[in-house]
């Protein structure tokens, strides 16, 4: 009876182990197509970021995936990708279901965050001075950007700001990782703003818009992974790493 118990548990460790051997892969995968993506973009080839851009969240998601990683952060990974792929086209519309795809991707993350607890049991908390300092930041923006925002966007830009601000903050319960992960996805979504607002921009807009994105989405996911979102990969197989 015992001999028969112990075969799921190694069925489970080795599918783990068998899903483990395409992590490494995915990772490179997913860094070799930010490379390609950020190079088109500095050389301004517009078919190579055309082509690069939807490869790059369904690897990372991938990569989540087989490291054990939460189906919620799974699905935000995808719905980053859906908010990519709609940000191709150059329209108001497309603007708007990319941002609200990119909305359903933090409340992904916020439901991820809301989840984890500290060591007594209770919600973790993130750290009240850095609230204030976040809506510090995003009032001072909204005042600031808002008569340069075509009004039709006016609203839907303000209650997106406040819902991937709250996320920014609530990455802070999971360490340093997540918490620059959130900080560096709020730039990057301010670099865009400030471009429809026809605000001066850098010198090649589109790579630090992306170059930031990419690292937000990346430390996103690897402070998830390095908190026990990959706990049910390392359950099935102990002798896999973090």
């Amino acid at each position: 009876m015992s001999a028969t118990a112990s075969r799921p548990g190694r069925s489970e460790g080795a599918t783990a182990r068998g899903a483990e051997r395409f992590a490494r892969p995915l990772l490179l995968a997913f860094l070799l197509a930010a490379a390609v993506d950020l190079a088109g973009l500095l050389a301004g080839l517009d078919t190579v970021h055309l082509v690069a851009k939807p490869l790059l969240m369904p690897l990372l998601a991938g990569y989540a995936a087989v490291r054990g990683g939460p189906r919620l952060l799974v699905v935000a990974l995808l719905f980053g990708w859906g908010g990519d792929v709609f940000l191709l086209a150059d329209n108001d519309l497309a603007f708007l279901l990319g941002m609200g795809s990119f909305a359903l991707g933090h409340v992904c993350y916020l439901t991820l965050f809301g989840r984890d607890r500290d060591r007594d049991g209770g919600r973790a908390r993130a750290s009240l001075v850095t609230a204030i300092g976040y809506v510090l930041v995003l009032a001072v923006f909204l005042v600031l950007i808002w008569s340069d925002l075509p009004a039709e966007l006016r609203v839907p830009v303000a209650g997106y700001s406040v819902l991937l601000t709250a996320m920014a903050w609530r990455a802070g319960v999971l360490g340093r990782y997540a918490a620059a992960g959130g900080a560096l996805f709020l730039l990057s979504d301010a670099l865009i703003a400030t471009g429809i607002a026809e605000w001066p921009r850098l010198p090649a807009p589109d790579f630090w818009v992306m170059l930031t994105y990419i690292a937000a989405q990346l430390l996103l996911a690897l402070g998830v992974l390095g908190a026990g979102g990959g706990a049910r990969a390392r359950a099935a197989s102990p002798a896999l790493t973090p």
